[in-house]
């Protein structure tokens, strides 16, 4: 079910550790609980190869996510 290339799986990964550094850097229990969301959706894309932002928005545009995809 891998539908993304090393290089996109790599930019989510390191976008997520920068997202993840900054809310360790405020405190865990200062950082509101919305900024998790883009932190727990940008984790699951490198580790499953699926992308549940570009899946989300595939729906509003009702576009083909091979433009997104390599």
């Amino acid at each position: 079910m891998d539908k993304m290339g090393l290089a996109l799986k790599t930019f989510f990964l390191f976008i997520d550790l920068l997202l993840w550094a900054g809310i360790w850097l405020t405190g865990f229990d200062v950082v509101h609980w919305v900024l998790y969301i883009p932190a727990i959706f940008m984790l699951i894309a490198p580790v499953t190869g699926v992308c549940p932002g570009i899946i989300f928005l595939k729906k509003i545009y009702k576009e083909d996510s091979s433009k997104f995809i390599e």
